[in-house]
């Protein structure tokens, strides 16, 4: 029952967000009045065979354009007439083109036409996160309680943080919220300065001159974090936890030899085990327990953490709530960019890093959660902004770069050309499909 639920879980969200994708071209292809000959979710075909498999699960016509639902579940497309695509080559457009192609229409045009269904990824992201924000509130976490001490990363110990430390004052005052410690009031004040509670002595840490250039050229602002006792939360499933019989509401006590009681300790822990098996100590119901644990390569095991700290909850109002759920999207797109950027720096891994339909199957859940749900959508709907956006053939981004080169040099590439760049990208394309989707026999072989 479980993978079923997943299953309809990453059906229905991709089903969503490929429907409001290709709404986007769609709406701005007909709002500049060129025809749209298909209209489908999912694929119609063995993608990317255009004349291999043809059928659909539904489809009916109105007026010039198909409306259907494929039967391959990796995607989805709109025919717009006159565009060459994996739908249609430069041989089928050796004619002269009508007014209501999209070839006829002029670059800004068919530029607005290619990003539309950006746009609306965009959109329904800001959309999910403003809601979300509106229902939900906005968790934060009150000074007092972070009460367990505080756990730097490289800039933060450039301040002179140590692990462990309890933040109590800054410059010289009481502070009501963590994030007040990051506040960019704070960091770009003169002569700020942290007093910290150290083994039962106060010390004062003076903020480092230029430290929010730092701060910036880092690209991370989360320079000190509060230290989170934890249990665990959410199992995922098919992962290592799931498979040695970890369950929600365990508490980890162990690792190898190593006693955990925080969430860092156990990072650092599971690192030091990466691509190992090794013990893990639990309690579970009162009653301890040991499991064998398969520790990925990335030092993970696939579960996530229920912090054991109180956090408060603010509440907007919808308006109040909507910049916030701009900043929350666009904060998935700025992830997005670091993580690439990482993998091409040779800093993280690609077989760990690309995820497929498995992993986004397994991050919704076997459970039936709304706000899961949203949230993963959500999310996923500005994944696929920003990589729609990359300047690949056969991506919006491919057909962006072109169209830029022909606004800016006044003549576009030739028909030829676009084909055969459609090809190339769409095996890259394939290439990566092949990837995420036999990962798991990938990361076999290169072990």
């Amino acid at each position: 029952m479980e993978t079923l639920i997943m299953i309809g879980n990453l059906l229905l969200g991709l089903s969503l967000l490929v429907g409001l994708h290709e709404f986007g071209h769609f709406a701005a292809a007909k709002y500049f009045k060129i025809r749209v000959d298909k209209f489908y979710i999912f694929f119609d075909f063995l993608f990317p065979l255009p004349n291999v498999l043809n059928f659909a699960l539904l489809k009916k016509k109105i007026g010039d354009t198909e409306y259907g639902l494929g039967w391959f579940p990796l995607g989805g497309y709109v025919a717009i007439h006159g565009m060459i695509d994996e739908t249609q080559d430069a041989e089928s457009l050796a004619a002269e083109p009508e007014p209501n192609e999209f070839r006829a229409k002029p670059a800004w045009q068919r530029l607005i036409v290619m990003l539309g269904g950006i746009i609306m990824n965009v959109i329904t992201g800001v959309v999910v996160f403003t809601l979300l924000t509106f229902i939900q509130g906005e968790s934060y976490l009150p000074a007092a309680e972070a009460r367990f001490g505080i756990v730097p990363n490289g800039l933060g110990r450039e301040i002179g943080f140590r692990t462990g430390d309890k933040i109590v004052k800054i410059n010289g005052r009481p502070f009501a919220e963590f994030d007040d410690v990051r506040s960019p009031d704070f960091l770009l004040g003169d002569n700020s300065f942290y007093t910290v509670e150290r083994n039962g002595k106060l010390l004062d840490l003076n903020l480092p001159s230029r430290f929010m250039d730092k701060l910036t050229a880092n690209g991370d602002s989360m320079f000190v974090a509060p230290r989170v006792p934890f249990v665990v939360g959410r199992v995922v499933s098919g992962q290592p936890a799931a498979d040695a019989g970890l369950k929600a509401g365990d508490k980890l006590v162990r690792i190898g030899e190593q006693p955990i009681e925080y969430f860092d300790e156990l990072q650092k822990a599971l690192l030091a085990h990466a691509g190992k098996s090794t013990a893990v100590g639990i309690v579970r119901d009162g009653q301890p327990q040991t499991l064998t644990v398969k520790v990925t390569s990335a030092g993970k095991m696939g579960f996530e953490p229920k912090p054991l700290l109180h956090y408060s909850t603010r509440r907007y109002s919808l308006l109040e709530s909507v910049p916030k759920g701009i900043n929350n999207a666009f904060g998935i797109i700025a992830v997005q960019a670091k993580a690439i950027s990482k993998i091409f720096k040779g800093q993280a891994s690609a077989v760990d890093s690309l995820g497929g339909p498995v992993e986004i199957a397994q991050q919704y859940g076997g459970q039936w959660d709304w706000l899961r749900f949203w949230v993963l959508t959500g999310s996923l709907s500005m994944v696929l902004a920003f990589m729609n956006l990359l300047p690949i053939p056969a991506l919006d981004g491919g057909h962006v770069l072109f169209l830029l080169y022909e606004m800016i040099a006044g003549r576009k590439p030739s028909d030829k050309f676009l084909e055969n760049a459609q090809k190339v990208g769409t095996l890259m394309i394939m290439a990566l499909m092949v990837f995420v989707l036999f990962k798991p026999l990938i990361k076999v072989f290169l072990k």
